[in-house]
């Protein structure tokens, strides 16, 4: 088969299409070996009577095979396409707990949500391999991330003239609608006399408390994730005192960690059961000035104790003044999957939800740290 475009609907289609399409040979036959022993696994096929087999009969890849083999015959946008199927539609586990293979895989997002959710099934010397991917994958987010967050709490712009002139600080609606009078019609521009540049002068930030508690359920491992980094990324930043709690049925302080998220990560502990309110309450007896303070709950609001606990504990803080925030994703999508009637409950007794990126969030505070 020489035709590209048949040769993609032949690897798209399987073994079932070779009648129509031709067969496979060379790398091709290779990619679809390799798309099989991943793909030829999924249950909705049986039951479709669809049976896909790969060019070169069952196959007999193992996990380290096939790693190797997508590699070499895959760009990398596809290989970690189907790494992340392999980890979170098939469950592949021994991509993350085999260390030939650990040792093997370009780290990426998919992974360290894979290693998070099965490094308690890990042996210390596979957790040490494991933890190269935490690491990289993390520091990537820190620094694509930090720069987000930082320049939400830098000096703000004051409305007023300086003589010091800089290109940065070039006030272009005000230089142009001062000199409108110099328009020349013939040429069609504006002859500046006079250009305004504005002053920078650093907000004056009082102190803020901005405190995240963040859900440790399975589903939420994305938003544990982002709230590691943004919590690192606020650490330190003047005007913010940072506090990260996680939490399941029970509640686990770790703002002593929130300056390394890897360790921290790896303190994680996903799965279990929730009790929101009880991590709300947690956070309440944290509050040091109410009306300079934050409680960012992010969770999927699937509360398994009360719910009028949780609407209770979270009103008892905004009476006090303290900005409630719910969260239902705080990652890079913010698109989440969440109980909308808890949801709407929280809403009702004053707390602000919805769903942020972590920049947005840090706008967010800035804001209110600024004021």
């Amino acid at each position: 088969m020489t035709d590209p475009g048949l040769e993609r609907w032949r690897l798209i289609l399987g073994e079932p299409s070779a009648g129509a399409l031709g067969g496979l040979s060379g790398d091709a036959a290779e990619r679809d070996a390799a798309l099989d022993w991943l793909y030829g696994r999924d249950e909705g096929l049986a039951r479709r009577d669809i049976r896909r087999h790969g060019g070169r009969g069952p196959s007999q890849l193992t996990t380290v095979d096939w790693l190797d083999g997508i590699t070499r015959l895959f760009p990398k946008e596809t290989v970690e396409r189907l790494q992340r199927d392999a980890v979170e539609r098939y469950e592949v586990n021994d991509i993350v707990t085999d260390p030939a293979v650990l040792e093997r895989v370009e780290p990426n997002p998919s992974l360290l949500r894979a290693v998070l959710r099965t490094k308690h099934l890990m042996n210390p010397e596979v957790l040490r391999l494991a933890r190269r991917i935490v690491d990289a994958v993390v520091r990537d987010l820190v620094a694509r991330l930090a720069t987000e967050v930082r320049q939400s709490f830098s000096g703000a712009r004051a409305r007023r003239s300086t003589r010091f002139k800089q290109a940065r600080d070039f006030d272009a609606r005000r230089t142009i609608r001062a000199n409108l009078g110099r328009y020349n019609p013939e040429d069609q521009r504006i002859y500046v006399e006079t250009p305004y540049f504005l002053s920078r002068s650093r907000r004056h930030l009082a102190q803020w408390q901005v405190i995240l508690l963040v859900d440790q359920s399975g589903s939420m491992v994305s938003s544990v994730i982002h709230s590691a980094v943004t919590a690192a990324c606020l650490w330190g930043l003047p005007g913010v005192k940072t506090h990260l709690i996680a939490f399941d049925t029970a509640v686990v302080d770790l703002t002593s960690d929130v300056s390394d998220p890897v360790e921290l990560l790896m303190k994680t502990q996903l799965g279990g059961g929730t009790d929101i309110a009880r991590a709300v309450r947690y956070a309440a007896q944290l509050v040091e000035q109410p009306r300079r303070a934050i409680v960012a709950v992010v969770s999927d609001f699937f509360e398994g104790g009360s719910v009028n606990d949780l609407v209770r504990s979270v009103g008892a803080l905004v009476d006090q003044g303290t900005i409630v925030l719910g969260l239902a994703a705080l990652d890079e999508q913010a698109d989440p999957a969440y109980d909308r009637d808890c949801a709407q409950k929280l809403a009702d007794a004053g707390a602000t939800m919805g769903a942020m990126t972590p920049g947005e969030l840090a706008a967010f505070v800035a804001e209110r740290v600024g004021r």
